[in-house]
């Protein structure tokens, strides 16, 4: 093979990229989710963890106290994250409706050491985040005079309480959680998907066009067609996944390991590549070729991920600096697959090149 036809033909393919809309499309998409990662992050969490928004939110709301004066007023007087009115109930309640108030608290005139429960009554919007957060924020604030109550109470206690020892939870990063488990392996890899789809249309559009007895009669060979395509696509996949790295770096968010995570996406594409490659030079028809790829992507996931040392999982790791030399043992291993696809590919790549040239 000539090393200059199969650059002319990557070269060829990736100037003509720029009128493949749906590529474009993907593109930008990540562009937007790499650069408003944090942005993004807030907004997916809240989806599946509303209460995880709190955490974000540094403003004052305004809420409105009713009823008894108790301690509970005072303790929301004191947090930094509530504007208290001392307003009526009816008044109160008409505020909220015009959401010029994010909740109302209603107390009633039960003394503290009665024996008949304080209940509270909590009123906020329906169906809001805002009510989300500040029930949240609310949650302490209520704890806190439920301890007031208690210790008002404390007389009544006839038996010792048994403490109960738990073990101290584990702090929850939501944000931890989104970037590295889920961002990073999702920006990295989707150009290899991509690129992956788009050598099906390279490839297939040489048999819709008629233009493949055109090719092999020009000097280039049509294995060195193919790899050029192949070639071409290859090399958006570490273009656009260090572009996302850096944009991620922008962020604020810090990726240690970016040449191994790169070389093995890199490695990991080429296989999707080829297979993409031997599907659309099997099936020589862009929707045969593509639905036979998407569920072959499917099962070739499945089947990765179900490996506990998996190239997403080593991303992962490698990304906060725990992944050790397994990842380069993978690297090691995926080069290998993708050499015995590369070869494959080659020869059948020939084999059809021989049978056009017969043809023609």
């Amino acid at each position: 093979m000539n090393g200059r036809n199969i650059w002319i033909m990557a070269r060829k393919e990736l100037s003509g990229i720029n009128y493949e809309k749906t590529i474009i499309f993907a593109i930008l998409l990540q562009l937007f989710v790499a650069m408003f990662s944090s942005f993004l992050m807030v907004g997916l969490t809240s989806m599946y963890d509303p209460s995880s928004v709190s955490q974000y939110s540094r403003f004052r709301y305004s809420i409105a106290y009713s009823g008894t004066n108790s301690t509970l007023l005072d303790r929301l007087l004191e947090s930094d994250d509530f504007t208290v009115y001392s307003m009526g109930l009816s008044p109160a309640l008409e505020s909220l409706k015009e959401r010029k108030l994010a909740a109302v608290i209603f107390v009633p005139d039960t003394p503290p050491d009665s024996k008949d429960p304080v209940q509270i009554t909590l009123y906020t919007l329906q169906n809001d985040l805002q009510a989300t957060v500040v029930g949240v924020k609310l949650k302490d604030v209520f704890l806190g005079f439920e301890d007031d109550l208690r210790t008002a109470r404390a007389s009544r206690i006839t038996e010792q309480p048994i403490e109960v020892q738990l073990p101290p939870a584990a702090r929850t990063e939501g944000f931890y959680e989104f970037v590295f488990g889920l961002l990073i392996p999702l920006l990295v890899f989707m150009p290899a998907i991509i690129s992956a789809s788009l050598i099906i249309d390279l490839i297939t559009e040489e048999y819709q066009h008629e233009t493949l007895e055109t090719l092999v009669s020009t000097p280039i060979t049509f294995p060195e067609m193919v790899w050029g395509k192949i070639l071409a696509c290859e090399i958006l996949v570490p273009a656009q996944a260090g572009v996302w790295l850096i944009l991620l770096a922008l962020n604020g968010i810090r990726i240690e390991n970016p040449v191994p995570i790169l070389f093995l996406v890199s490695v990991a594409s080429l296989i999707l590549i080829l297979l993409s490659a031997l599907t659309a030079l099997h099936y020589r028809e862009r929707t045969a070729a593509q639905f036979i790829y998407s569920t072959a992507l499917v099962v070739v996931i499945l089947l990765v991920v179900s490996v506990p040392d998996n190239p997403l999982n080593l991303i992962v790791r490698a990304s906060v600096g725990n992944a050790g030399l397994e990842i380069y043992g993978a690297i090691l291993l995926v080069s290998a697959v993708a050499a015995a696809l590369g070869y494959a590919t080659h020869l059948y790549a020939r084999r059809i090149g021989r049978l056009a040239q017969g043809s023609v």
